[in-house]
């Protein structure tokens, strides 16, 4: 029976009167990539430093890899900290060696893996660059080579995206998914929601300091409402066609486009399910287009928009005063 690689149950950190983490339980199984989401201060940075044994819950108990958080069960975990910081003095191969050096690997292996891992990200020719020199981008990237260097059986990635310009997120993305394929466990924090949707089977969300989701994207998506939109001549009532089909529908702002109306779809029902019933009901449709279920939305369903519009202020630090 395998164990899991993280286990938190009950979990609660103050800082004074500041309440960071509030009776927390989170389990990871093992071999999946999960989704750690919810804006700045929801918790989520607080959280993984106590999963690693670096702060100390006011309550509530810790399991990595079955074990207090100690040296051998640390060497199966590979962590990028939120804060980056590499030696400035070294090279990109050096660091990366450093840092495989720490996590039990010999000189040689070290030595050998980080080529192959700066050839393979594209850094090849700026191996032998001092970290000094290198972009900011650049030094990220080696600072998250680093990180899985020793082949941890567990990736726990705190905000691995911030800081990237969208090519080296999606050359991240690529590191993420190979190291899943490897068969490495991998916990990522984010307040990009997109990044969760494209790469995880399950996703745990955090508002101020409490879980408030916990399951797979179906899951998450099946929680929230969703529906269609169809776009009728003006003057025909699709509310009145569609209630007998047992379809609610309401009339939308004016898009130049007919009239508009939105189908909420109950729960098996989907968005072509409504356009069939509209068609048998001899409505004179113009347009339609099935809405797509976000995260996001998932995230106000379940919060509200106070805290969702904390995440998008974290997605867009430069806007806030």
């Amino acid at each position: 029976m395998s164990i899991s690689p993280l286990v938190l149950r009950n979990v609660t950190k103050h800082f004074g009167t500041f309440t960071a983490v509030s009776d927390l339980s989170l389990d990871v199984p093992e071999g999946g990539i999960i989704g750690f989401l919810g804006p700045n201060g929801a918790g989520k940075s607080t959280s993984l430093r106590i999963a690693l044994g670096v702060m100390q819950p006011d309550a509530g108990t810790v399991s990595l890899f079955g074990a207090k958080p100690g040296i051998a069960t640390l060497k199966r975990v590979g962590f990028l900290p939120e804060e980056r910081g590499l030696y400035k003095k070294m090279t990109a191969r050096t660091s990366i060696e450093h840092f495989a050096r720490l996590k039990g690997m010999t000189a040689r292996d070290a030595r050998a893996r980080a080529i192959e891992l700066l050839d393979t990200s594209g850094l090849g020719d700026d191996k032998n660059t001092r970290i000094s020199k290198l972009s900011k981008g650049m030094a990220q990237k080696v600072q998250i080579l680093s990180t899985l260097a020793h082949r941890p059986d567990f990736l726990i990635l705190d905000e691995p995206f911030s800081g990237l310009d969208p090519v080296n997120q999606q050359i991240l993305e690529d590191l993420v998914r190979a190291e899943h394929a490897r068969g490495a466990t991998i916990l990522f924090s984010t307040h990009v929601m997109e990044h969760a949707e494209r790469l995880c089977d399950r996703i745990v969300m955090m508002a101020r300091g409490r879980k408030v989701f916990d399951g797979t994207l179906g899951d998450a998506y099946g929680a929230l409402g969703h529906g269609a939109r169809i776009n009728v001549e003006t003057g025909f009532d699709l509310a009145a066609a569609l209630a007998p089909k047992g379809l609610a529908a309401h009339r939308m702002p004016d898009d130049g486009h007919g009239d508009a109306w939105r189908i909420s779809l109950p729960k098996g029902v989907g968005a072509q399910d409504a356009l069939r019933a509209a068609i048998e009901a001899s409505a004179p449709i113009v347009g339609f287009a099935p809405e797509e279920a976000r995260l996001r939305d998932v995230f106000v369903s379940l919060v509200g928009e106070a805290d969702a519009a904390a995440l998008d202020r974290s997605q867009h630090p430069e806007e806030v005063a």
